[in-house]
């Protein structure tokens, strides 16, 4: 109820909203631990062994796809994708392709901000797909995925080498679970046995 009356009455992004609750609950554990003479207990050596870099691009990323929402470009975006593509199938597959240059965390949160869902509920074949496309479309690239960013500083893997030993599979195991998904969708909704499920 706060998060709604923050947003709307005092126009704060959600993200806002969470850094306060942070500060608070952050407040609190210092009171609670205020007299124990263990450091490991207090915030500050919590946040130490944290990836605080890691934390903060998120949160930047986030926070843009907040501003590009209110400003209404995410339905512009949204708009020339229906005007565009013939189906919400295929928009969902571009959404994926792209997560191969986009980190997937952005990208649907950015698709989030583009659909609305009274128009498309919160188990709408649209979600379902987008949430199948941009999770695994982010493995046709190295880049498309912290886990493959990850890969390339543990495992010292260059862009290279990815793309000419896992590109290509991973985009047909793309492709083939798209497939897979669409069947399943379409026998389970009764489509291909002519109505009669």
């Amino acid at each position: 109820m706060s998060l709604d009356f923050s947003s709307h009455h005092l126009f704060l992004l959600p993200s806002s909203h969470q850094l306060t609750g942070l500060g608070a609950i952050w407040t609190m554990t210092d009171i609670i631990h205020m007299d124990d003479e263990e450091e490991e207990m207090k915030v500050p050596a919590a946040l130490a062994k944290l990836d605080t870099s890691g934390i903060l691009f998120f949160l930047g990323i986030l926070m843009s796809i907040g501003v590009l929402d209110k400003s209404g470009l995410l339905k512009e975006l949204a708009q020339f994708l229906n005007d565009n593509l013939p189906s919400q199938d295929i928009i969902a597959t571009v959404i994926g392709i792209a997560s191969a240059l986009i980190d997937n965390v952005p990208l649907v949160a950015a698709t989030m901000g583009m659909y609305d869902l009274a128009d498309y509920g919160t188990d709408d074949k649209l979600w379902q797909l987008i949430a199948l496309c941009a999770g695994t479309g982010g493995s046709i690239l190295v880049i498309g995925s912290a886990s493959g960013v990850a890969l390339m500083g543990l495992e010292k893997v260059d862009f290279l080498w990815y793309a000419k030993n896992v590109s290509v599979g991973a985009a047909v195991g793309y492709f083939a679970g798209i497939a897979a998904y669409l069947a399943q969708n379409a026998i389970l909704s009764g489509a291909l046995l002519g109505g009669s499920v």
